[in-house]
């Protein structure tokens, strides 16, 4: 760490937004730990496990789109506020029938899906609103790299802390805690003082808006090829958690202690990462460090999928848990970064829809593999893909790195 590693916290709305959403994707890591465990413990099932993730994930594919070009119409603030206190609703429903309910797996998907469609929304507004959070706009690349380091810090405490609770309290314990973690935010929120909203002359309808956001994806080949590269690597690698519940029992011979501690040395790799990431000077060639990014990404996989030992299956989650979050960050940097600002919630939209959208599709496909080769097998298969798709696309992005010097 340097000086640039927290420059962003200069603003203060940016301080506020990061202590609020430190403490609500804690609750969230927690919650989402909870819904895998416990659906394949009732099922014994890795589709079932493929089946939640897809879910949770799969209503973003669906709405992240409008969700990108409500945020680019409308006041972005109003939009992140109701989405969080939607997600804080969800929160509750959760537990309430997690508690007082002799509930199914049905119940929690359903949830689920609740949860994935208020996301398709969250994500563009909240992503792009953090341009007007920092005041400093070179200051804007290391404010998207500290925010990676706080989902990473929450990847790191809250599944470790959820798997003590799901052996000691229940499940309805992590939900309850998620939903109160929402309070946090929605008062950080409210605390800022943004630019005022100046709206937008709307001289076209909202599907003109997103064919406007399509074309100038394509148009824009420097952005697009980053999309794709993010798709491919979101439907086949980047689903690879889906199958530590059943690493943890199976492989490890384990519980859900052990299920949350995979979890959370993903976050320490990733949480590594991000501290890197906010600490490269702006005029990094990130780029270059993508490429290196992603081959440990990986290989970390492969690696973990050959692991029959908990401490080298920890020490392999956490590198590849570090080359995951480079690799997702620095796409999602270099989107802001270089998009244009009336365009920008539209490409975090697509953005969203390549992370959120093929992930849960990704996870159907890899449990349903998994159902026939075995879990760690379908691991190993996921690594060798990165490492193909990094190949094919080194060649493009070291040309482009190397034009933009």
């Amino acid at each position: 760490m340097n000086i640039n590693t927290f420059k962003a916290f200069k603003s203060r709305n940016y301080r506020l937004f990061f202590a609020g959403q430190s403490v609500s994707l804690m609750g969230t890591w927690m919650q989402r730990t909870a819904v895998y465990w416990v659906i394949y413990v009732q099922t014994n099932s890795a589709f079932m496990l493929g089946l939640s993730v897809f879910a949770s994930q799969f209503p973003s594919f669906l709405f992240s789109l409008l969700g990108g070009t409500i945020a680019d119409r409308y006041n972005r603030f109003k939009v992140l506020l109701f989405t969080q206190i939607a997600s804080m609703v969800q929160a509750v429903a959760m537990t309430l029938v997690v508690v007082f309910t002799d509930y199914s797996v049905v119940e929690l998907i359903f949830l689920s899906v609740l949860l994935g469609i208020v996301n398709a929304f969250d994500v563009p507004a909240r992503q792009s609103l953090v341009h007007y959070m920092v005041e400093q706009k070179e200051d804007v690349g290391n404010a998207i790299a500290l925010n990676s380091t706080m989902v990473n810090l929450a990847r790191l405490i809250g599944p470790a802390f959820a798997g003590f609770i799901l052996e000691t309290l229940g499940a309805g314990i992590c939900f309850m805690l998620n939903a109160l973690s929402f309070i946090a935010v929605i008062i950080s929120l409210l605390m800022m003082k943004l630019p005022a909203h100046i709206p937008q002359a709307r001289t076209q309808k909202m599907l003109a808006d997103l064919k406007d956001g399509l074309r100038y994806l394509k148009s824009t080949p420097s952005l697009g090829i980053l999309i794709l590269l993010l798709s491919l690597m979101s439907l086949l690698v980047l689903p690879y958690t889906t199958l530590f519940p059943i690493i943890a029992k199976e492989t490890l011979g384990g519980d859900a202690s052990i299920y949350g501690y995979l979890n959370s040395f993903v976050g320490v790799g990733a949480l590594s990462g991000a501290i890197l990431l906010a600490s490269l000077k702006h005029t990094s060639n990130l780029r270059k460090l993508l490429i290196v990014a992603t081959t440990l990404f990986g290989l970390g996989i492969v690696l973990f999928a050959l692991s029959y030992s908990l401490l080298f299956s920890l020490l392999f989650c956490a590198i590849a848990g570090f080359g995951m979050m480079l690799h997702v960050t620095i796409i999602n940097t270099l989107l802001q970064t270089t998009s244009d600002s009336n365009m920008r919630g539209r490409v975090i939209s697509y953005f969203a829809m390549a992370f959120f959208g093929m992930q849960p599709i990704g996870a159907l496909l890899i449990g349903t593999i998994s159902h026939y080769i075995g879990a760690g097998e379908t691991l190993f298969l996921e690594g060798c893909a990165a490492l193909i798709i990094i190949a094919l696309f080194s060649p493009y992005l070291w040309k482009v790195a190397n034009n933009r010097r």
